[in-house]
């Protein structure tokens, strides 16, 4: 029997692999569908982004109540995942609470502070379960969540509630087994364990065939569980979890209110402003698309981005925009380049290639009305948690309306036409710039 459960545990623990792998792969391959950009300098400034920013959690601390509570089932169920590694030993092996013997009193000294930490993110998870459902903050009843993603959320939640009742559960059934003496339990006697003892007294009516038949299921939907959540990742906004750290290393370390320029705008300025500047000879050149229409266009660093999006709203929150009423939302810029990517893979899983499907990510994803709501304050970019910045691809999309498009409302041709002739937005000759003083 315990042969028949170590190739059950070996199947799955290699499915779950397997499965996790291949869509890694896969949202890999749609990151890298964007155009090559170099962010390989600073790698010590880098560093220090990845330890502040995703690991530390610093712009979260901005309101630390709300902080603590996200850090302590962040670390609480990072940290506790260690003890994975023993559950998938013991499963491999068939063998009982494997470190016991080799760590001594430190094991019962590191389960208690699993256990304590379990109770943290038991914790936290109800404070936000409450805060989405009950108390039901504003940016988490935003139209941009409706349907799939309001739903996600709720049910990461209550999965991690639900691990964290097996894994105290599991330890409460096992003690008491240990404590009665009874088989292989009573080989690594390791004591009772600070929290899961309270669980005790609910438990000691049970027969010892039926606490191992609760320990033993507590154990394997504990461990299913997180191969379970594993696999979920990769469909969920809590992939943030994993790629928080690489986004956090390529984060933009230029002043966060410095807009990229196209160079070659840029020199044709400096032509209109500096003719003798200009080159006396004209030469062929291939036009460069300018801006971007769909997700070919925009960067690997930007839908990078987009898959690292929490969907907190802390973006669409401080967006005057989004606050005044305007259709655009920045967090659902980020969760539209990323439904974008998702469904491409699928055109190119299907046709072997990425086959023209008369979609793109401007106007059948994000509309004009979104994009020329954005007042570039930048609000979004500074608020994320994780250093995304919305702002980036909804610049690159404004400048393809207006650039290759020539699709812009008739106060802003109106104003472009000022700024090339005049030099500045308003119709006034340059020479009468200074007339404002008069009088």
């Amino acid at each position: 029997m315990q042969l028949i459960q170590q190739i059950l545990f070996a199947l799955v623990a290699l499915i779950a692999i397997w499965l996790f792998a291949r869509k890694a792969i896969e949202i890999r391959k749609n990151i890298l569908l964007g155009r090559d950009e170099n962010y390989g300098d600073h790698k010590s400034e880098r560093w220090r982004q990845v330890i502040l920013i995703a690991l530390g959690q610093k712009k979260m601390f901005r309101k630390p109540l709300v902080a603590l509570l996200h850090f302590m089932i962040y670390a609480g169920f990072i940290i506790i995942n260690i003890e994975v590694l023993e559950i998938f030993l013991d499963g491999l092996f068939g063998t009982h609470r494997i470190f016991s013997s080799g760590l001594g009193i430190a094991y019962i000294g590191l389960i208690n502070g699993f256990e304590f930490l379990a109770i943290l993110v038991l914790v936290s998870c109800v404070a936000f379960l409450a805060r989405r459902n009950i108390i039901k903050l504003k940016r988490f009843v935003s139209h941009d969540l409706d349907g799939w993603p309001r739903s996600d959320a709720n049910y990461i939640l209550i999965t991690e509630i639900l691990l964290m009742s097996f894994f105290l559960t599991m330890n409460a059934a096992d003690t008491l087994l240990q404590q009665r003496g009874y088989g292989h339990y009573a080989t690594n006697n390791t004591g009772n364990f600070f929290f899961s003892g309270f669980i005790h007294p609910l438990l000691n009516g049970m027969s010892d065939g039926q606490l191992v038949s609760l320990e033993r299921t507590c154990w394997w939907l504990h461990i299913v569980g997180i191969f379970a959540f594993l696999n979920y990742l990769p469909y969920s906004k809590h992939l943030h979890i994993i790629l928080a750290f690489p986004n956090a290393y390529f984060s933009r370390l230029w002043p966060k209110a410095e807009m990229k320029n196209m160079p070659q705008i840029q020199q044709e300025v400096l032509y209109a402003m500096k003719p003798e500047l200009a080159p006396t000879t004209t030469e062929a050149s291939n036009h460069q698309k300018f801006g971007a229409k769909d997700i070919f266009d925009l960067s690997w660093r930007n839908l990078l981005d987009a898959y690292s999006c929490t969907e907190c709203g802390r973006c669409s929150a401080a967006c005057p925009a989004t606050q005044t009423g305007k259709k655009l939302s920045p967090r659902k810029i980020m969760m539209d380049t990323r439904d974008r990517m998702e469904d491409i893979r699928k055109n190119i899983k299907k046709n072997g290639e990425f086959k023209e499907d008369g979609k793109s990510l401007l106007h059948d994803y994000i509309t004009d009305e979104e994009l020329r709501a954005c007042t570039s304050c930048q609000a979004c970019v500074q608020e994320c948690p994780v250093n995304i910045s919305p702002l980036e691809i909804i610049l690159q999309m404004r400048r393809y309306l207006i650039m290759e498009e020539s699709n812009a409302p008739q106060e802003w041709n109106a104003m472009f036409s000022n700024i090339e002739n005049n030099f500045a937005p308003w119709k006034f000759s340059p020479d009468e710039r200074d007339q404002w003083k008069n009088g």
